[in-house]
């Protein structure tokens, strides 16, 4: 096997990858492999040398895949949007990335190769590796990488009905050993049933408001979307701490957090935290940490 075929082999494992956690519902995950290959097909069609194998409408053809692997990010980046350019365009590319090096035939989407972006530092493309870099290699970016995130996506609490209780979760703190680097941190909240479907519309904080030693703090009510009475039997809280990388430049999961329904009572609480990717169905879980750090809540229940 050439190096062309074997390098074609991981685009396709890392194409497969990303539209995998994009039809899970991993969405953070998704943008990340989607980036990645993207920034890995660019690098290959500003290849002088690299490719012989390929022709130059080959090449093209692969920043125009690029282009929607970018636009796929986007749409998944707002929950307007996200029918922009879906899931199911972007599996039609599967095949013609597969079979690249005989593809001849006219691109499916009207779309453009662009530049690959100045996102990394200079030598730092030769580094770019499909997998996910270590936690502990944090990037230490500019003012000039910070995104321009909404103000969170927090929603208004929900009318009260007779004998029905609605819960308030403050998000007091969350514990991290390097939490003075995270960038732009902030919470996604959902609420999944057993098989990992939302029960509800998915929130975000704003932004964190101060990082102080060992903690992001955010001190911000969350009202969940959903009478506690009304919860199916196995529905989980999920809480997913996320943060902006400036390497990469897009947000990525740091750890996540969760808790049951047996677990919703009035007061404070504290809930361990565990390694990415966050595990909707909670097979196969691995604490993030040793250390005693937790995400730090305060439960109000409000019943009429």
């Amino acid at each position: 096997m050439t190096d062309m075929n074997k390098t074609i082999q991981k685009w396709h494992a890392s194409f497969r990858k990303g539209t995998d956690f994009d039809s899970w519902g991993q969405l953070v995950e998704a943008i990340d492999e989607y980036q990645i290959l993207a920034r890995h097909l660019q690098k290959e069609v500003q290849s002088t040398s690299n490719s012989p194998e390929l022709s130059e409408e080959q090449k093209k053809t692969l920043g125009k895949i690029a282009t929607c692997l970018e636009l796929r990010s986007t749409s998944l980046q707002t929950s307007q949007s996200h029918d922009e350019f879906t899931l199911e365009d972007l599996k039609t590319l599967e095949p013609i990335l597969k079979n690249i090096l005989s593809y001849n035939k006219d691109f499916p989407f009207d779309v453009q190769p662009v530049p690959i972006r100045k996102i990394l530092a200079p030598g730092e493309e030769e580094n770019l590796e499909f997998e996910e870099e270590e936690e502990g290699a944090a990037g230490t970016g500019t003012p000039d990488f910070f995104t321009n995130r909404v103000p969170g996506t927090l929603l208004p609490r929900l009318p009260s009905e007779p004998g029905m209780t609605l819960l308030t979760i403050k998000i007091e703190k969350i514990g991290l050993k390097d939490a003075g680097q995270c960038i732009d941190p902030y919470v996604t909240i959902s609420v999944k049933d057993i098989n990992g479907v939302d029960l509800t519309p998915v929130q975000d904080t704003p932004v964190a408001t101060r990082k102080e030693d060992t903690y992001v703090y955010f001190v911000i009510d969350v009202e969940i979307q959903k009478h506690v009475e009304k919860l199916p039997k196995g529905a989980t809280i999920f809480f997913e701490f996320k943060h902006y990388k400036p390497k990469k430049k897009f947000t990525s999961t740091k750890c996540f957090a969760f808790m049951e329904l047996d677990e919703i009572k009035a007061g404070e609480m504290v809930i361990e935290l565990y390694k990415k990717p966050t595990d909707f169905k909670r097979k196969k879980l691995h604490l993030l940490t040793r250390k005693p750090l937790y995400l730090h809540l305060h439960q109000t229940l409000h019943k009429e």
